[in-house]
């Protein structure tokens, strides 16, 4: 112990341990994450290491590194190994409005689990699924899906500037990604205005 703080009455030791120790974990949980700087608008930890809404510049230091990226214009897309699955980042104008995990094992089972505890955490969410008419069972849906005819997609939107999809099509699979709605809907306008 430092001599200085020894000799301190016992209430200016407490109020120094205390400091120091609000101080380490301050320290601790900033810096944790990597990307909380100050600032960072950071909307939402996504799978406890992304930061939809923050600066995608962080992720490209960190560790594990992305197994590929894309850069076009102002896009960026990274894509990092999570166990079996892959997590997608996508970033416009340096900022990430995607976070997407696509998971490897496909099973109504596995697609039933990830939707309940959605809908227990944010309740029933939106069903914007579509598939033909005759695909009445779950059976069929997932024929439908395999075939490329339909799609399971099921939304919730906890906040006013993020929203979460839960889908499962023959394009990308079964998938879970969380989405800044601003940042997405700027980066639309410059795609759908040719910039």
């Amino acid at each position: 112990m430092d001599p200085a703080l020894e000799s301190a009455p016992p209430r200016a030791r407490i109020l120094a341990r205390t400091s120091l120790a609000l101080l380490l974990l301050l320290l601790v949980v900033g810096w944790a994450p990597g990307y909380l700087a100050a600032g960072d608008p950071c909307l939402k930890l996504v799978f406890g290491r992304y930061c939809l809404g923050g600066d995608v510049n962080p992720l490209l230091q960190t560790s594990p590194a992305p197994l590929a990226r894309q850069t076009e214009g102002k896009s960026l897309a990274l894509i990092f190994p999570d166990d079996a699955d892959q997590v997608y980042v996508l970033a416009f104008g340096g900022r990430i409005y995607k976070v997407v995990r696509s998971y490897r094992v496909e099973t109504q089972l596995r697609f039933d689990d990830i939707y309940n505890l959605l809908r227990e955490k944010y309740g029933p969410g939106e069903d914007k699924s579509s598939f033909p008419e005759l695909a009445t069972t779950p059976g069929r849906r997932l024929a439908s899906i395999r075939r490329g005819e339909g799609r399971a997609v099921h939304v919730w939107h906890p906040a006013d500037t993020w929203h979460i999809e839960l889908s499962w099509t023959r394009e990308f699979g079964l998938s879970l990604a969380y989405i800044a709605d601003a940042i997405e809907a700027e980066r639309h306008a410059q795609v759908a205005g040719g910039l």
